[in-house]
């Protein structure tokens, strides 16, 4: 929710740094007064480092824009889920295994703040009931914009396509770069981190959870 300007909580916050909510853009996830406390936590940073060490005029509107930023790349934890669904939900006769192979995304790891991204593929058997195309991917980024880490994400995509369309199993398998392990501490340049979560039949039957995995696989489908 965005803070309402006219409370004097509101109107009167002004930052150390001289950021002021009204500076900012509503929001999606973070409201203006929260987006403000951010500019100025990152303008402490960039004090810290040291301004001899930074370019003023490239700097000056850093904090601002990772404000911004942040409100965009946590952005899951304001989605609706009923309104990402949209109806998109179909009473169908089809009893085979439907799978949406190389889905991109991006997420933030809980633990540094850095990227972590990749693809996840996810495949569910339906019982009469499907989910449209386009709403895989939307749930996809619904759990990737927030701070995560890859093993939660995935069971947590596996959970809700689970509740949401009951199906007979649902796998969920995720591979992804962290930039931690890239960036920072061990510095490996090609690290892949593989996640899966099984449910249902993809759990208890070894044949199901081969056809999934098989689909993956192949590099024509």
């Amino acid at each position: 929710m965005v803070a309402d300007p006219s409370t004097s909580d509101y109107t009167n916050l002004v930052t150390s740094n001289g950021y002021e909510p009204a500076m900012f853009d509503p929001g999606v996830t973070l409201n203006r007064a929260t987006k403000a406390r951010i500019a100025d936590g990152i303008n402490e940073i960039l004090k810290a480092i040291g301004s001899e060490n930074l370019d003023p005029q490239g700097t000056e509107r850093t904090p601002l824009r990772v404000a911004e930023m942040f409100d965009e790349l946590l952005s899951g934890y304001s989605i609706d889920p009923e309104q990402l669904l949209n109806g998109a939900l179909f009473d169908v006769e089809y009893d085979q295994m439907v799978v949406v192979k190389s889905i991109e995304y991006y997420s933030l790891c809980e633990h540094h703040l850095l990227p972590f991204y990749g693809y996840a593929h996810v495949g569910y058997l339906p019982d009469k009931k499907v989910v449209g195309l386009s709403k895989i991917p939307r749930i996809v980024d619904m759990f990737a914009r927030r701070l995560q880490v890859q093993e939660r994400m995935t069971q947590e995509i596996a959970s809700f396509l689970n509740t949401l369309i009951e199906p007979r199993g649902v796998g969920v398998v995720v591979e992804g770069t962290h930039m931690c392990t890239v960036m920072r501490g061990v510095r490996k340049q090609d690290p892949r981190m593989i996640t899966s979560a099984m449910m249902g039949s993809l759990l208890d039957n070894p044949a199901t959870r081969d056809e999934f995995m098989e689909h993956l696989r192949n590099p024509t489908l």
